[in-house]
């Protein structure tokens, strides 16, 4: 028995130094990559690397609402706590002063500071590892061109363990291999330079996939839905054309709605405004193609379905049907159908028929606004319900709908 007991601890003690040499391993500190005369900063490349920072939606994360445009301090929501983005500009003391293209790069790319200490997953650097060390250098140079802002950063308030190093270690260990974008053979230049996009820069299963228990996605290529629980909003499927798959809109509409965040099919609210807002309004006319065409062509699947709740009963339908023409009709038509351009049908929409209804509840109860865009300046908007504004008035005008839509996302630009 004494044997037995000693096997047992001599096995767990060995197991728990290859585990540990193993962590070692694949946390190790990484060389430095050179880089292609990353220090020669010119305004070409300040321009490159100011739109390739508009296509990340950088200045979306790391700009306090009200604050100075990347000195961070905005605050970001996990389900471990609290991060708060970090400050970008070159103040020599809080930013990236001291910083090298070098140290640069292995952030993006490895997920390190330049002290060696490793960041947190909230940080897409999944995402951003694939970018390749040209754009790399392009958003360093933007940066260093920015105004020093002396903004402290805040410490972030994970709850323990998840803040610690070890964590972070584990957490690599397990979800996280540095690689950068490799183009598929078999695909043309623009579904890769989508792909390269959507994957890498953009971020997008950031949001539009699922993650386990630890916070991790299934990987670059996932884009099956995520519940943004500590938002209120939930990421739809890519892949699903009963949520938010593309496949069947024609170029020319995804072009519209990743230009301007409305097309006659869907409009962009909460989060995913900020993002037209912020960075894919402003990108070229080659890369919405190429972004169109990479989502266009994701594999298309109906995501599992819920079994259906039981029918509700004749008194709550008629009770439903009283609100509706009280609070929904003047605007959204008796039947649903809305108005083209104005206001959207609710008749088949996707926000109405998902299973999941935290998109639908959060518009009702908090209203919902398009983001003011250069080619759609003044969107209509959906103001919130009268529980949630004291002061509401019920049915809202047409006039109150664009009024709203549009002093609500003019106060989101300004802050951005």
């Amino acid at each position: 028995m004494m044997r037995a007991w000693r096997r047992g601890l001599i096995a767990a003690a060995l197991t728990l130094a290859l585990a540990g040499l193993a962590l070692l391993s694949l946390n190790r500190r990484e060389a430095s990559v050179p880089g292609t005369n990353p220090a020669q900063s010119t305004p070409a490349l300040i321009e490159r690397g100011a739109y390739l920072a508009r296509a990340g939606n950088c200045m979306g994360c790391h700009t306090e609402r009200g604050g100075l445009p990347y000195a961070g301090g905005r605050p970001i929501p996990t389900p471990f706590g609290t991060v708060f983005a970090s400050n970008l500009t070159p103040d020599r003391q809080h930013g990236l002063g001291d910083w090298s293209a070098d140290d640069f790069w292995r952030a993006l790319h490895h997920g390190r500071s330049r002290d060696g200490r490793l960041l947190s997953p909230a940080f897409p650097y999944s995402n951003y590892t694939l970018l390749t060390r040209e754009d790399s250098n392009a958003l360093y140079v933007f940066l260093r061109s920015l105004a020093p802002v002396a903004q402290a950063n805040l410490p972030h308030e994970l709850r323990w363990p998840y803040g610690t190093q070890l964590a972070q270690a584990v957490w690599r260990a397990l979800y996280f291999r540095p690689a950068v974008f490799q183009p598929e053979p078999r695909q043309d230049a623009v579904w890769n330079r989508g792909a390269y996009l959507v994957q890498g820069l953009g971020h997008c299963n950031a949001c539009h996939a699922p993650r386990n228990a630890l916070g991790a996605t299934p990987g670059a290529t996932d884009f099956s839905g995520g519940m943004l629980d500590e938002l209120g909003w939930y990421a739809p499927s890519l892949h699903d054309a009963g949520e938010a798959g593309v496949a069947g809109w024609s170029a020319a509409e995804l072009r519209e709605w990743l230009k301007t965040g409305s097309n006659r099919h869907a409009s962009a609210l909460g989060p995913m405004a900020e993002v037209v807002l912020g960075s894919t309004q402003h990108l070229n006319e080659a890369d919405l193609a190429a972004m169109g065409r990479y989502l266009q062509a994701l594999p298309q699947r109906a995501a599992p379905r819920s079994r259906p709740a039981a029918p509700p009963d004749q008194a709550l339908r008629e009770l439903g049907g009283k609100l509706y023409e009280q609070h929904c009709a003047s605007c959204h038509g008796e039947q649903g159908q809305g108005v083209a351009g104005i206001y959207p049908a609710l008749a088949g929409n996707r926000v109405v028929t998902m299973s999941n209804s935290s998109n639908l509840l959060r518009v009702i109860l908090r209203g919902g606004f398009a983001p003011a865009t250069t080619e759609k300046p003044r969107p209509f908007g959906m103001p919130p319900s009268p529980a949630s504004s004291a002061n509401a008035s019920w049915p809202p005008s047409p006039a109150s709908c664009a009024a709203a839509g549009a002093t609500r996302l003019a106060m989101s630009a300004s802050s951005m």
